[in-house]
C-alpha cells in the first residue's frame, strides 16, 4: 500500500489519505521551535497497516529538518520515540 504523508501547516497536522480515509498526526505550538504532537488518529479501516508509523516518522523527520523539538503528548508518538532511539534527541 502506498502511503503519501503531507504537512498541512495552517491545519497543524501531518496527514495521509488512503482509500478515501484521512489519518492524522495533529500538533500545536509549545514554545519557541517546539511542537506538541498531541494526537494521532488512524480510521479503523486502516489500522494495523503501518499508517500511524509512517505519519509519526514523517512528522519527526520534518521536525528535525526544521530544527524544532517535540513534546510527545500523544501516547503513540511517545511509544514510537521509545522504540526508535534515533528520535530521542528531538524531545524537548
Amino acid at each position: 500500500m502506498e502511503i503519501e504523508v503531507k504537512h498541512d501547516e495552517p491545519g497543524r497536522k501531518y496527514f495521509a489519505v488512503v482509500d478515501g480515509h484521512e489519518s492524522i498526526c495533529a500538533y500545536g505550538p509549545a514554545g519557541d521551535k517546539t511542537l506538541d504532537l498531541w494526537h494521532t488518529y488512524v480510521p479503523p479501516e486502516l489500522r494495523g497497516q503501518g499508517v500511524a508509523e509512517k505519519l509519526v516518522r514523517y512528522a519527526l523527520d520534518d521536525v528535525r529538518q526544521r530544527g524544532f523539538k517535540v513534546i510527545p503528548s500523544c501516547w503513540y508518538v511517545g511509544v514510537y520515540i521509545d522504540r526508535h532511539p534515533e528520535y530521542r534527541d528531538l524531545v524537548a
